[in-house]
């Protein structure tokens, strides 16, 4: 799994670090680091990031999308 996050989208709101911490984490208040390259078993944990962020900053590359982030995706906006 390959994530892609905008840093310059990305506004310092965490959201994915309380909901994915094993892959993005603050840096003071408004740097994120993170680990472009989650570990399969966090797939879950990401796809909730992924939908949890307000600026839609973070992305999965095409190959890595799948039924759980598509879910996921589905859910925070209302869609069915």
């Amino acid at each position: 799994m390959r994530l892609v996050v905008d840093l310059n989208r990305c506004q310092g709101y965490a959201q994915c670090a309380f909901l994915a911490p094993d892959v993005f984490v603050m840096h003071g208040e408004e740097s994120l680091l993170y680990n472009p390259r989650a570990e399969e078993e966090r797939r879950d944990e990401v796809a909730r990031a992924v939908a949890a962020c307000p600026v839609q900053a973070i992305t999965l590359e095409a190959d890595a999308v799948d039924e759980t982030l598509g879910r996921c995706d589905r859910e925070a906006t209302g869609e069915r």
